[in-house]
Parts: C-alpha cells; structure tokens; sequence
C-alpha cells in the first residue's frame, strides 16, 4: 500500500483533533504543526507528501510559508483558511497554493480535494503528454484540442488559455496567472479574459450557458474540470 504524508499546520486545537483521526482512518501518515516555524521544520524532518496550512498562524503569514516551501520543493499545497476575502485567496494562490478550501468546511469536501490533489501529481510526474476529460482532448505535443474526436479550431490565445488551465486541471488557476499566459505583455485586464473564456466555452462546451468544463471560481478565476479515482493509504501518525 501506498503510505502518504501529510503535515497539517493549524493552531486550533479543535480542528486537529477532527482532521487527524479522520485523515488516519483514511489510510494517511499525519504529522501536525500549530505555528509557521513548526511547519518549515517539519517539512524539513519529514518531507510531507501533501500540505494542509491555515493562512492565520501566530508567528508566521501562511503566505510567507507558501514562499518558503516554493523555494525549496513543489509540494502540493491546500489551504484551509477562515480569511474568505477574494483577494486573500487570490494572493494565495499566486505565491503557490494548489488549492484554497474555506472555513467551516465539510470533511468530504477537503477529503476529495487531497485525493485530487494527489491525483493531479501523479499525472504530472508520469509526463502525460494530454489531457482528457469527458468530451474534451488535448494533446499538447500536436496542440490538437477535440471535443468527442472532432478536432476544434482555436485562436493561439484561446489555445494558450485552455492549456493553462488543462496543466492545473481541477485547480483554481487566478486570473493574473491566465493573463499572463495570453497576454505576457501585460496589455489585457480581467475583461478581456471574460471574453475570450466566453469564446472558448461557445467552441468547447456543450451548453456555453451552463459550462461543465470551464467552471467559474467568482473573483479569483477558473478552473478546468479534473477526473476522480479515489484511494486508500496505511496509517502512521508521528
């Protein structure tokens, strides 16, 4: 059996004493942190598989520890944070979290976010060289993009855009990110995005007025539709 790490970094005590159980009875090694220094001490004993960090700690921004685990590794990082404000996710985001869950949040919500996140890495340490999900294809080698085999005829900044969000399918990717994937001049806003996400569902989803594949994240940005196999893993706690 697969025997996956995760550091949990919270200094609400009550909240440890739900998510480690629960995340050992799903098969996880756990190890927990109540501060940022604990937490960049503990990615540097223990090496985690995955990341769960509440952005308020009483030492340390959970942004400034975004950086600091950036600058050492690419570890799949999700945060679990009472700051709803958009521009905190957004900023979040941008230093590097892989995904942001909102406090109170129900445990199978976060639960199939790790599986996810897990999920999403082991496509990219296999290389794929596509994408697939439902109707839609991408084969970035050839840059062809297929809706139920036909191919679909895309701008080079609409297909600069769909590749984005297929590299970090299932993922929040922001607006500033996917910006500067078609516009790295810096010309656009966030208007300009609206419209070419609107000409990109009118060619790839099956009803533009109720998207499937390109999912609104309000205020923050978009995210392309992932698959979803669940799994189990040993338990350990340290």
């Amino acid at each position: 059996m697969s025997n996956r790490h995760i550091l949990i970094v919270d200094d609400e005590p009550s909240l440890l004493a739900v998510l480690e159980p629960v995340l050992c009875a799903a098969g996880y090694r756990v190890t927990t942190a109540i501060n940022g220094r604990a937490a960049l001490v503990a990615d540097d004993t223990y090496a985690p598989d995955l990341i769960l960090l509440d952005l308020g700690l009483p030492d340390l921004d959970g942004k400034k520890i975004i950086q600091r685990l950036r600058l050492r590794r690419d570890v799949p990082i999700i945060v679990i944070s009472a700051r709803h404000q958009e521009s905190e996710k957004i900023a979040a985001l941008d230093e590097g979290a892989d995904d942001y869950v909102d406090k109170p949040f129900e445990i199978g919500e976060l639960m199939a976010r790790i599986r996810a996140s897990f999920r999403r890495r082991s496509a990219m340490n296999a290389e794929t060289n596509n994408y697939q999900a439902g109707p839609l294809a991408i084969d970035y080698a050839s840059s062809l993009v297929t809706i139920d085999g036909q191919t679909v005829k895309l701008s080079p900044k609409e297909h600069d855009l769909l590749v984005t969000l297929a590299r970090s399918a299932g993922q929040v990717v922001t607006h500033k990110r996917l910006l500067a994937a078609g516009w790295p001049d810096g010309t656009a806003d966030t208007q300009y995005l609206r419209v070419y996400i609107g000409l990109l569902r009118q060619k790839i989803e099956e009803d533009p007025g109720d998207p499937r594949l390109i999912l609104t994240e309000p205020g923050v940005g978009y995210r392309l539709l992932g698959g979803s196999v669940p799994d189990r893993l040993r338990c350990r706690t340290d």
